[in-house]
């Protein structure tokens, strides 16, 4: 309003025959300053530069390790659900288990094993290379320290665990335990790489 009277007053001096409706100039009140009027943050973009987004350059074999990556982890829940049927039954049935579910849990767990290497490999090697990125960098970051966890669980579930379940009920407990909380810790973290790494 208040610039508007002066915009008004201003084509009234300049003689544009306005004068008439422009109110005199003794009663209008002090002018006051556009800055302070205006909130804060309004005032300091005018004079703010904002900084550009740095570019992150990521090499091809990024992208490749990255599509090997998500395969070979598609692949392992069907490893995963045969794992878990095979081990039911020898949970179960122990050295009286049959012979598919001792041959499929043991190729399982070779499967796994391999799988595993391949994804913390290139798991790791792609964080590091996107070290400079900031954007999803600690949902990456949460990724690899869950999934370092699983593979530490599964090698003590499989190194130490394995053996020893034979001949102890509480042993096989164990294993299961420890193998199926690494499986759904596994799925866990890969399903929100999933969902929020947009």
């Amino acid at each position: 309003m208040l610039v508007l009277g002066a915009l008004l007053l201003s084509i009234g001096a300049s003689g544009h025959g306005l004068s008439s409706i422009v109110a005199p100039p003794d009663t209008l009140p002090p002018a006051i300053e556009v800055s302070a009027v205006l909130p804060t943050d309004i005032r300091a973009a005018d004079d703010t530069i904002k900084k550009r987004r740095k570019a992150v350059e990521l090499s091809d074999w990024y992208g490749r390790r990255l599509t090997i990556h998500r395969y070979v982890a598609y692949g392992t829940i069907p490893v995963f659900a045969a794992q878990w049927a095979a081990g039911e039954r020898l949970y179960k049935d122990s050295r009286a288990a049959p012979t598919w579910a001792k041959t499929t849990h043991r190729v399982g767990a070779t499967l796994l094993s391999g799988m595993f290497t391949v994804n913390t490999v290139t798991g790791l090697w792609n964080l590091w290379d996107s070290r400079t990125q900031p954007e999803n960098r600690a949902l990456r970051t949460v990724h690899a320290l869950t999934m370092l966890v699983a593979d530490g669980a599964f090698t003590y579930a499989g190194v130490k665990l394995s053996d020893e379940a034979e001949n102890s009920a509480d042993k096989r407990r164990e294993h299961r335990t420890v193998a199926l909380s690494a499986m759904g810790l596994t799925v866990a973290s890969g399903m929100m790489m999933k969902i929020f790494n947009r």
